[in-house]
């Protein structure tokens, strides 16, 4: 055998392994990421229950149109709300991540609503489809929350970060009661997305690997990478909507965000944190970042 067969041939053998190790293990990495819940928080910070920021709330199981049991906390406004914002968080995240933005949410006259998206946090699922189905779980929030009586909702806001902003993106495409949203570090498109994620992981870039994967996964959550595309999304979205991005992010590329809002009807704003990274952008943001997130709630919710 000469020198370029036998590279010829181990290409081509570790071609396939890769692909078959990516048949087995690509769909759970998918469809299953990790699951962090309060014990994972609770090395990083102390604030993991609203009643640590002396929040009162109720805590709640809402039931998805196919029964999966959705973990919910909701956390009145004083008096008369203002609005109701519905926060969404990303991929492996839990509600306990959107208490910090909830209270300055709180303490300015908001209703604010969290829960845990299906197959994250306290919620029950098998499968994460990062939209696909997960749109239709904040519908189902918006109808619970329009059908209490016993507060005031007012006009709905969504509050999505990285996964939670494309889903909100999604929902605001076909569910008129959505007022507002606010999405923040999310990505353009599900199968541009977890290119960047296989070069991280495994170092490949070859889209032919990204394809095995997904049409595996298409096969076993039963749902459509195609269709979970913000990029696309956004063109039926006719609300306002408030794109923010880190400029360092590493995980997803401020781009992306980039793309979406050129693709955004108006009203449309931008802001990129100069130096943000994925999970740092209140840190780096500072006063400013909460400040403008409650002033666009407050333009598009309180009228």
């Amino acid at each position: 055998m000469t020198v370029l067969a036998a590279i010829l041939l181990f290409v081509v053998l570790f071609m396939v392994f890769i692909s078959m190790v990516l048949l087995v293990i690509g769909p759970v990495m998918l469809l299953q990421p990790n699951r962090r819940t309060i014990e994972y928080y609770r090395k990083i910070t102390t604030v993991l229950h609203p009643s640590d920021l002396g929040l009162t709330h109720e805590e709640l199981t809402i039931t998805s149109a196919e029964g999966i049991p959705l973990h919910c906390w909701f956390i009145p406004a004083r008096g008369t709300a203002r609005g109701t914002v519905i926060f969404l968080h990303g991929v492996s995240e839990c509600v306990i991540v959107g208490l910090p933005v909830a209270r300055h949410l709180h303490d300015a006259g908001f209703n604010v609503f969290l829960y845990d998206s299906r197959r994250h946090g306290d919620s029950g699922g098998r499968f994460c489809t990062y939209g696909f189905y997960e749109k239709h779980d904040t519908s189902t929030m918006i109808s619970y929350l329009e059908g209490r009586k016993d507060v005031h909702i007012g006009k709905i806001g969504l509050l999505g970060s990285s996964m939670g902003a494309a889903v909100a993106i999604q929902v605001a495409a076909l569910d008129r009661r959505v007022s507002s949203v606010l999405a923040e570090s999310g990505f353009a498109t599900l199968r541009t997305v977890y290119d960047e994620y296989q070069k991280r992981i495994i170092k490949v870039p070859w889209h032919y690997l990204r394809n095995i994967v997904i049409k595996r996964s298409e096969h076993i959550a039963h749902f459509k990478a195609s269709a979970v595309s913000p990029l696309e999304a956004v063109r039926k979205v006719h609300v306002p909507v408030f794109f923010m991005h880190g400029t360092a992010d590493n995980l997803i590329k401020h781009v992306y965000t980039e793309r979406v809002f050129a693709n955004a009807n108006e009203p449309k704003e931008l802001w990129l944190i100069d130096g943000a990274r994925h999970n740092n952008m209140a840190e780096v943001g500072g006063g400013e970042y909460f400040r403008r997130i409650v002033e666009f709630f407050d333009r598009t919710l309180n009228n």
